[in-house]
């Protein structure tokens, strides 16, 4: 299949995709193209997202306004409009394999609460974060709100969505926003590569329920059950034994 807004490479279980877009922005376009494109994973055990002259620039407004006037003041317009980015966000989220987003460059809006949806983020030196929907008028309102709380805490998300103020990388890896800081994105990428080959060697149902246990943010007693229940049905005798050797 072939995409306007992305770009999907494989090399061996290594899955890439690229937001080709310009600037990495998520149009009207964008958005109906990432459930598709995830559909064309195949066999692979581990997606790194990354940019290409960038991360992202984020929404698209310029392309998107249209669609979204024409729904202000209807809240059920304006939410069917919306739950296509939902869908599209929550894919990755959904997706049973580890998803490392490679972030280089600016990554703004909407390419924050994406990431947010990714198991792992990484950075190279030049990386740059904010959220300043708050700026435009608008409260976020495709999932950072709710996610990056449990990443960096709820007073750093205030921070970021209250003043609209960005962060380099060395704050964000100070925040934990980002676990690994890389000198530039030829390393950044690098470093992507040989993590997601890295994940793609283990076990994929021991690495699907250890995503899974982390992203429910159950209560403590029913998550260590939902964890529990999962070894149960997917632990084997050969996997144990090979552990063992």
């Amino acid at each position: 299949m072939t995409f306007q807004n992305v770009n999907l490479t494989h090399a061996g279980e290594v899955a890439t995709l690229t937001l080709t877009s310009k600037k990495g922005s998520m149009g009207p376009t964008f958005w109906p193209e990432i459930p598709r494109v995830l559909s064309d994973l195949g066999g692979a055990r581990a997606l790194i997202l990354r940019g290409q002259d960038l991360f992202s620039a984020g929404l698209d407004v310029r392309a998107s306004a249209p669609v979204i006037a024409l729904t202000l003041g209807n809240p059920e317009a304006f939410a069917a409009v919306v739950a296509e980015m939902h869908a599209a966000i929550n894919a990755f989220a959904a997706l049973p394999i580890p998803v490392i987003a490679a972030v280089h460059g600016w990554c703004i809006g909407a390419g924050l609460e994406l990431i947010s949806a990714c198991d792992l983020r990484i950075a190279s030196a030049d990386a740059r974060f904010s959220l300043p929907e708050v700026r435009l008028g608008i409260t976020a309102d495709l999932g950072g709100l709710q996610r990056l709380p449990h990443l960096i805490g709820t007073g750093r998300t205030a921070h970021l969505a209250l003043t609209g103020d960005p962060i380099d990388a060395a704050t964000a890896e100070r925040w934990g926003l980002i676990t690994e800081l890389l000198p530039t994105p030829d390393a950044l990428f690098g470093r992507a590569q040989a993590l997601a080959e890295q994940l793609a060697t283990l076990p994929p149902r021991a690495v699907e329920g250890t995503k899974r246990t982390l992203q429910d943010r159950l209560p403590h007693a029913q998550s260590l059950d939902h964890a529990v229940r999962w070894n149960a049905q997917h632990m084997s005798a050969e996997g144990l034994a090979q552990a063992l050797k």
